[in-house]
């Protein structure tokens, strides 16, 4: 049986960092990736990883999120430095198995004031 776990969210001034923690179990995980969701609006995707290594990033992440994994340990983190107020959203981790199904974790809610 597959579980995600995120942890790591909280409230941070603008300009502030926050990294966000996943661990997965269950199986071996393709792609590995964070997205969120702000209120009103539809899930959008943050950034993913391969287990190769090779990221994805959403244009408003770029230069400022960082994803990295952890294939040993089925985790995956999220830097997120230079933070904005329009970075307010729950995060979700997604975890994707190869040729299978994906799976979503709980969410956790970022804030970042300004």
């Amino acid at each position: 049986q597959v579980q995600v776990t995120e942890s790591g969210g909280g409230l941070v001034q603008a300009g502030g960092s926050l990294r966000l923690s996943c661990a997965a179990s269950g199986s071996v995980f393709s792609t590995m990736g964070w997205y969120r969701q702000a209120p009103g609006k539809q899930r959008e995707l943050v950034a993913t990883i391969t287990i190769g290594g090779s990221t994805n990033y959403a244009d408003s992440a770029k230069g400022r999120f960082t994803i990295s994994r952890d294939n040993a340990k089925n985790t995956v983190l999220l830097q997120m430095n230079s933070l904005k107020p329009e970075d307010t959203a729950v995060y979700y981790c997604q975890v994707s198995v190869l040729f299978g199904n994906g799976y979503w974790g709980q969410g956790t809610q970022v804030t970042v004031s300004s």
